[in-house]
């Protein structure tokens, strides 16, 4: 098993459904960092005006207070269905194949999870995860997506290199499911 510091993994849920990655030595992990943007209306108000051409292309909204609106009662939404802890909550309802194309299982399948979008147009709010195995994922990162694919902006591509970097992370330290994830963070982490 290689030894690699460089990222660790942190419990979201208890029961071991929900982790998320902290890299880096970084004083939050991703999910709390991306639900701290995604509630942060300076944040998003920066980010709605710096991406405002796709905001107008894509969603055909103009205004950046109600995009901002928008994000904020989304995220809420969507932070409470990741954070069910109630027996009948099934993450798998709430992630699907990031490939549209891919209709089989994969070890180690990137996921993505949406928003429910209930306004006017569908969701731009993205959780990207690494599924360990059915039930079980590891969150690599999120965005808004303001575009048809991951690849037309930057801050969306570097989310797809963090799935890819995480899952190759997985695989080089032989973790493969959830036992696989557990033995590495008490190995690894000390937890």
């Amino acid at each position: 098993m290689q030894k690699h510091y460089d990222m660790t993994f942190d419990r979201i849920l208890e029961d071991g459904r929900l982790w998320a990655v902290r890299y880096d030595g970084a004083n939050d992990n991703c999910f709390e960092e991306l639900f701290g943007r995604w509630f942060d209306m300076q944040w998003l108000g920066s980010f709605f005006k710096d991406n405002l051409d796709d905001l107008k292309s894509y969603f055909h909204i103009t205004d950046v207070y109600e995009a901002v609106m928008e994000t904020i009662e989304d995220a809420s939404r969507l932070e409470c269905l990741m954070l069910d802890i109630t027996p009948d909550a099934n993450l798998d309802m709430l992630f699907r194949h990031l490939e549209n194309s891919r209709f089989s299982e994969m070890a180690l399948g990137r996921e993505k999870a949406k928003g429910d979008g209930s306004y006017r147009h569908p969701s731009w709010l993205r959780i990207y995860a690494i599924k360990i195995e059915q039930g079980v994922y590891l969150v690599t990162g999120g965005a808004i997506k303001l575009t048809a694919t991951m690849a037309e902006r930057s801050h969306t591509l570097s989310e797809l290199a963090k799935l890819e970097k995480v899952r190759n992370y997985l695989i080089d330290n032989g973790v493969f499911d959830k036992d696989g994830l557990t033995e590495y963070i008490d190995n690894e982490q000390g937890n």
